[in-house]
């Protein structure tokens, strides 16, 4: 038996003729976090819906423990929805808008007592089952929106950016708490964000989308880590890009020099992206280094310094947590399993 228990196949979404989903195949393990993540406008939150049953695709199907449900509407699918803006009922108190969906499905009230009552534990609220929405922070009514999708028991909980409206501080809180629940209920979680932090904090799988195409899938330590073009690297963290040529398999020129790398299977001569992250950039003595910079700026991050280091006519960013002053004169080391190399294709794909 499959453990996929959603799939998209040959996705196309078309609005006025233009295509904002363009063909796309995925597909989702039971139990499993995955996070599609992108830019505004790059299809993410379209294809959500089509997975909720809001937006029919053009063309393709969509598959739900490998039954099509691509024309099935939402109420009929085992999938519910937590939005962005939690469309709670403020005529309601906190106990009815959870029990909402238990009472439209004619449940006994002994029932739905219970039901609710696990629901304010799970979310940390008990005892606001008398408030007023209005009345609860921003973090207490993302908490009821949540209990109120998960307390019909879906299979599958689809999040649209449901920390965007929180601080930074309580986005993070909210980040562990989603997760603990996720594990806690094995349920299959899809979420939604352009937020790449939350997305690597999150997920057991990443989705990456730009402009209505899959970019890469894959664990966020291998996005991360082996990024397979230009446009990931770039958006999943900082990256310093540079245009490269490869005159054979594991070397790599780029930034007037050549370097050992341990990348291959491109042709020779063949024009690549060269990324590499600031964290893997070190700084020596400038006699020291294969490459030499002026420490342009110094920011003081937290954990780390990030500097520009201008070096020629490029600019270098470095996480580190030695600072250099700024106006030094700097050494640049990199290490060859520290150069990712791109091709150009899947960059400008």
């Amino acid at each position: 038996m499959s453990d996929k228990i959603v799939m998209g196949k040959n996705l196309t979404k078309q609005y006025g003729g233009v295509e904002v989903v363009k063909n796309i195949d995925f597909w989702v393990k039971k139990n499993q976090f995955l996070t599609i993540l992108g830019p505004s406008g790059c299809g993410k939150t379209t294809t959500l819906r089509m997975i909720a049953g809001f937006e029919t695709p053009s063309s393709g199907s969509i598959f739900f423990e490998n039954q099509d449900i691509t024309n099935l509407p939402p109420y009929k699918r085992q999938i519910n929805t937590v939005f962005q803006k939690y469309a709670l009922f403020p005529h309601m108190n906190i106990y009815e808008n959870i029990a909402f969906g238990l009472r439209i499905n004619k449940l006994p009230e002994s029932e739905i007592k219970s039901k609710v009552a696990k629901m304010l534990e799970l979310v940390n609220l008990n005892g606001f089952e008398q408030r007023k929405v209005n009345s609860l922070s921003g973090g207490q009514q993302q908490r009821v929106a949540i209990a109120r999708a998960l307390v019909n028991e879906p299979k599958v909980l689809l999040l649209d950016e449901p920390l965007g409206a929180l601080d930074l501080k309580l986005r993070k809180d909210m980040q562990i708490e989603l997760k603990n629940m996720q594990r806690e209920l094995g349920i299959t979680f899809v979420y939604v964000t352009h937020d790449q932090e939350e997305a690597l904090t999150m997920s057991d799988k990443i989705i990456i989308m730009n402009q209505g195409e899959i970019q890469q899938i894959g664990s966020p330590i291998d996005i991360y880590n082996e990024p397979e073009n230009a446009f990931v690297a770039d958006f999943i963290g900082e990256s310093n890009i540079f245009d490269g040529v490869m005159p054979e398999d594991r070397v790599v020129s780029f930034a007037d020099k050549t370097f050992d790398c341990v990348d291959g299977g491109f042709d020779a001569n063949e024009s690549v992206d060269v990324v590499i992250r600031p964290e893997d950039v070190k700084l020596v003595n400038a006699s020291e280094g294969v490459l030499e910079g002026i420490v342009k700026s110094v920011v003081f991050k937290g954990v780390h310094y990030e500097m520009i280091i201008s070096e020629g006519d490029r600019e270098w960013m470095v996480h580190s947590t030695q600072m250099a002053p700024e106006g030094s004169h700097v050494g640049i080391s990199i290490q060859p399993d520290d150069i990712h190399i791109m091709c150009k294709e899947a960059h400008n794909a």
